[in-house]
């Protein structure tokens, strides 16, 4: 931990202003991290098209379902932010973030981060069934209390083992029509769970500072840029087989393989140009981290691609 920063609950690093009348609409919007709900919104839907009798399902309790998702998602973003705002504040991509800017209070953000998350189950409970509301809770619990609490300034594996937090959606929507899991719904959890520390590392890369500053142990920081290179090879190659498992089970067609394999190829391309970039001695970048960049920008689109190319081909095949 850096001089800077404090321990957890202690109340965050930089004093706060007494008055937080400042805070608008679009700070408590930001609480709920909307970029990173785009792609859980997403990769829930997906897993819900794909269910078996998903095209039976009615309209309005699909779209509950979906926005259960998104608002649990929000939910366990306000609690991160309430929690991580020792590091945010010293943090420089972070600095601006609404508690540790002072335009919202600690306390009313993990109020309504709480609120938010025991209604998204509730609602799933009531609307759905009971598997895709635990799994819904589950994934809360986990980002919260595993990820958050304990992995993220513990070890530098956080993002490894932590990545199960952001691959339940597909689970969560598969389950809210069948109201089971089966292995389908594991396989698209396991693709997100390795796709994960490539597209982090890579971001990783190029914010090493921000996180040493914050003592955040993110691999860069712990291992060195040149060992993280070499595990976004290694998880990127992992993730490419993995992505065909959704074809070689029988339950996609030839045309997602192809999509498939075509993107992982470009994938591990990214991968291996993060591998090769220019470095000093220490293993630094000598390009400002372009190809990590590069990697980060793309890992977003292959698993937004991936996942569309399977929403489509189910739903050619028929459902």
């Amino acid at each position: 931990m850096s001089d800077t920063a404090m321990e957890p609950g202690q109340g965050g690093a930089a004093p706060l202003p007494a008055s937080y009348d400042m805070s608008e609409v679009s700070d408590w919007v930001a609480l709920l991290k909307p970029r990173v709900m785009s792609l859980v919104v997403f990769s829930g839907l997906v897993g819900l098209l794909v269910a078996p009798g998903a095209l039976a399902m009615h309209p309005v309790m699909a779209v509950s379902a979906i926005l259960c998702i998104a608002v649990a998602s929000g939910a366990a973003g306000a609690i991160n932010m309430w929690y991580d705002r020792d590091i945010d504040a010293v943090m420089r991509r972070t600095a601006r973030r609404p508690i540790p800017d002072g335009r919202i209070a600690p306390g009313a953000a993990l109020s309504f981060g709480v609120l938010l998350a025991v209604g998204s189950v509730t609602v799933m409970w009531m609307v759905t069934n009971t598997v895709a509301a635990l799994v819904l809770a589950g994934s809360i619990a986990f980002y919260v209390f595993v990820y958050t609490m304990w992995l993220k300034r513990r070890t530098p594996q956080n993002i490894v083992i932590g990545g199960a937090a952001g691959a339940f959606p597909p689970v969560i929507g598969w389950a809210a029509v069948t109201g089971d899991v089966t292995l389908v719904p594991v396989l698209l959890f396991a693709i997100i769970f390795v796709w994960t520390p490539p597209h982090f590392w890579s971001l990783a890369l190029w914010a090493h500072d921000d996180y040493a500053r914050a003592g955040v142990p993110m691999l860069p920081v712990t291992a060195g840029a040149r060992e993280t290179r070499r595990q976004v090879v290694i998880y990127t190659g992992l993730l490419v087989p993995l992505s065909l498992a959704p074809w070689l089970v029988g339950f996609s067609s030839s045309a997602y393989a192809a999509v498939a394999a075509v993107l992982g190829a470009m994938f591990l391309r990214h991968a291996i140009a993060v591998l090769r970039d220019s470095q000093d001695e220490a293993g630094r970048s000598l390009t400002r981290d372009a190809p990590a960049r590069a990697c980060f920008r793309f890992s977003l689109s292959y698993l937004f691609i991936l996942f569309a190319a399977l929403a489509v081909d189910r739903l050619a095949l028929g459902g």
